[in-house]
């Protein structure tokens, strides 16, 4: 059986200039807490993501969950949690602005092809028919659940 090889996606790729993002708007309400160890603790940890993979959370980053799944996190960088979040109620957030999406599928032509994106908190492999590529405010990718898309968001183009 032939194989597609491994597509490996960084955030300052040309592919990545070149893809059509769509704008899509997030109204899901998180959990969400600052990572700040004491000055005796470790100032790193490892977060194991619903996804499979561990990234790394440093000193200050924010663990986010879903309310209804506290047991799935994933860490933010804390630049990007602070300039993306709004807190509605003590340890509750939204996310403000656009988040922007291409399916993963269309990128590679192949749905069960593996991705590796390089996110800022780590590397993620996934399969390219489970997800989106997602791109935010600074420019950072990450893969985003194509049935959290499905189920959560709303393109902003049809928004009136």
């Amino acid at each position: 059986m032939f194989m597609t090889a491994t597509l490996e996606i960084r955030a300052g790729d040309e592919l990545v200039q070149r893809l059509p993002f769509k704008p899509y708007r997030n109204s899901i309400e998180r959990r969400a807490m600052q990572f700040l160890p004491g000055p005796d603790e470790p100032q790193t940890t490892n977060i194991q993501t619903p996804w499979g993979e561990t990234l790394l959370c440093k000193y200050g980053d924010f663990i986010v969950s879903e309310v209804n799944a506290p047991k799935d996190r994933w860490p933010v960088a804390r630049e990007i949690f602070e300039a993306s979040y709004l807190e509605v109620s003590p340890g509750s957030f939204v996310k403000r602005p656009l988040t922007y999406l291409t399916p993963l599928a269309e990128v590679t032509g192949d749905p069960n092809q593996q991705v590796v994106i390089y996110t800022l908190e780590g590397r993620v492999t996934v399969r390219a028919g489970d997800f989106y590529l997602a791109r935010g405010i600074q420019g950072e990718i990450w893969p985003y659940p194509k049935d959290k898309v499905e189920t959560s968001l709303i393109l902003a183009d049809s928004l009136e």
